[in-house]
């Protein structure tokens, strides 16, 4: 591999180092990036691995490889390419996927770009998840594989990677267990052998969300209004979601609350701050089974709960992605992907994959059909869709 260049985004954790080790064993021209996002540490959490600690590890992990290693300040366009955008879509009653999104705009775009300046031919991420390059119509194309390891598939935070992106990235770690990537750590005497794995926001850490929003946020009290099971216009919208697996559009209908539909049992600080399904947060006791989130109106500012997590109204048969928001890994699929009838979907990083199918409205839009209803599906987040263990096509849910 002599004279291929390649630039590594070295978070400072054992997945990143492993991955810098690998490429360098391999005879690759290593270079160690580190990418510091995040400047104010009034809402990060200290113990969860703050950057200047992190960048520390990367940097000695990077004398251990004798490779070199440069810290590149991205705050500025992170805060505008990613924390501006959480605000926006909190107070629109969004919930964001952060995580999603930096590896869109952060790491396989400006981290990308850096690294082409510095003469990479390509980058590479301690991502668990793999790339196979295929021919389809003399082109080549660029298959976004799941990880080999179930339980690190990481495969769900690359959802919205383009082809461009994905021909200028290498996932050295995809194909291996993580126990075994801690033994590799170990056999190298890596110091990152051993760190705790980061379980924050991406390159910055674990930050206290509530502090975090109302840095832009304003408090704005409103009431909280419980919403029983037996509510009849629920119950019909439960019969209609729930009947035997149909491509019915009214099944993705939503449900609207008003105030009229329940009781006031309290008072919330801004329904800006609440997600569908957040249980903790709402100071409410009192009640046989624990509140959650059924809905949120930031426009009247009011929120929605219901008793128990299996309220009826946490449920939905399927989701709408405006066609402005779909995805296609690789275009070229998209006939295929539609015609199957073996697709299988997550809304969620680390969710057990479901069956569904995918349909194309007359105005671009896609619609998602559940096979069986599933639970808390939230405006803002993504939903990623995989053919056997491709992951195909992806799309914010609105």
């Amino acid at each position: 591999m002599n004279g291929i260049r390649v630039v590594v985004g070295m978070s400072g954790g054992v997945d990143s180092s492993v991955a810098a080790f690998l490429l360098k064993e391999q005879g690759y021209d290593v270079v160690g990036l580190f990418m510091r996002n995040w400047n104010d540490a009034s809402v990060t959490l200290e113990d969860e691995c703050p950057w200047i600690d992190d960048s520390r590890d990367a940097m000695m992990v990077a004398e251990q490889l004798g490779i070199p290693f440069q810290v590149i300040d991205l705050s500025d366009v992170y805060k505008e390419r990613i924390v501006d955008y959480m605000f926006q879509e909190y107070e629109q009653g969004r919930t964001p996927n952060p995580d999603v999104l930096c590896n869109r705009e952060i790491k396989f775009d400006i981290f990308l770009q850096n690294a082409l300046k510095l003469g990479a031919d390509f980058v590479a991420t301690g991502h668990y998840v793999q790339k196979i390059e295929i021919e389809v119509d003399g082109k080549n194309e660029f298959q976004l594989i799941a990880g080999l390891d179930p339980n690190k598939d990481q495969s769900y935070f690359l959802c919205q990677l383009n082809q461009f992106q994905l021909s200028k990235a290498l996932f050295p770690i995809g194909g291996i267990l993580k126990p075994d990537v801690r033994k590799i750590a170990e056999n190298a005497n890596l110091l990152t052998a051993t760190k705790k794995d980061s379980q924050g926001l991406c390159f910055i850490g674990k930050v206290r969300l509530p502090e975090f929003l109302q840095q832009q946020l304003s408090v704005k009290k409103g009431k909280v209004i419980e919403i029983e099971e037996d509510l009849p216009k629920l119950e019909n919208h439960f019969n209609l979601i729930s009947r035997e697996p149909s491509l019915n559009v009214n099944r993705l209908s939503k449900i609207s609350f008003e105030h009229s539909d329940g009781k006031v049992v309290g008072e919330h600080t801004g329904a800006h701050f609440y997600t569908i399904g957040q249980r903790k947060g709402l100071n409410i006791g009192g009640k046989p089974k624990p509140l959650f989130v059924l809905q949120t109106n930031v426009h009247e500012n009011v929120i929605y709960v219901g008793q128990g997590e299996n309220h009826k109204a946490l449920f939905s048969a399927g989701l709408v992605i405006k066609s402005s928001e779909a995805h296609w890994v690789r275009h070229s699929q998209k006939r295929v992907v539609l015609q199957s009838k073996d697709l299988l979907c997550r809304i969620r990083y680390r969710q057990a994959l479901f069956e569904c199918h995918l349909v194309e409205a007359e105005n671009g839009d896609m619609l998602l059909y559940f096979n069986e209803i599933q639970k808390s599906v939230t405006a803002g987040q993504f939903a990623a869709i995989y053919l056997k263990d491709e992951l195909v096509f992806s799309g914010v849910i609105s």
